[in-house]
């Protein structure tokens, strides 16, 4: 009996943790039968109706809405229509529905962290995907600076190699110019005295 009361006292607390909209069948109301017991249905409002059979404790029901004599008028899973004691009665889900309803819960925070934890990981590998991407474009980058470097160095070479070779160019006409003007006026200075001694 002390155990019937523990568990009876557990289930106010999780119901009273719960909020449930009541469903509605009609103009029925649903309800749950209280306690670990299993109650007796009854043809009508009393015991010395005959009896119809029996619904378990934390069983889902329906209320007719009908009542008379503390018992109330039920319909069952299986859709039989009958009478228990209005006290047995509960509109708060027992513990069978919370816990299930509570495993329900679980189960779809389960599955939602498990996508979240999805995306994550992609996320991550996504990341990581980048910044290869962009440790490879830096090593691009730094190349072709290199290759700009070394483009910009042999210009310059080039730009210098060619200053000399006209530096030289103009050195050779230079000479040339110096014979010519230097050398052309003496043979033909000494000719003309030849010439002129032969004669």
């Amino acid at each position: 009996m002390i155990n019937i009361k523990q568990k009876f006292v557990a289930l106010l607390l999780f119901t009273s943790l719960f909020s449930f909209a009541e469903e509605s069948t009609n103009s029925a109301t649903t309800g749950y039968i209280s306690e670990d017991l299993i109650v007796y249905m009854h043809s009508g409002a009393g015991k010395n109706y005959r009896i119809q059979g029996t619904v378990n404790s934390g069983e889902k029901i329906q209320l007719t809405g009908k009542s008379a004599n503390d018992y109330s008028e039920i319909i069952s899973d299986n859709e039989r229509t009958g009478w228990i004691e209005s006290k047995l009665v509960s509109t708060k889900p027992g513990m069978r529905y919370v816990i299930a309803d509570l495993n329900e819960k679980l189960a779809s925070f389960q599955s939602g962290k498990s996508d979240v934890t999805q995306q994550l990981n992609e996320a991550i590998s996504e990341i990581d995907a980048l910044k290869s991407e962009r440790s490879d474009l830096q090593n691009s980058i730094s190349a072709l600076n290199m290759d700009l470097t070394a483009t910009k160095s042999q210009l310059k070479n080039q730009d210098t190699s060619i200053k000399k070779q006209w530096f030289f160019n103009g050195a050779i006409v230079l000479s040339i110019g110096l014979l010519f003007g230097l050398i052309l006026p003496r043979l033909f200075s000494k000719r003309k005295s030849g010439m002129e001694n032969w004669g």
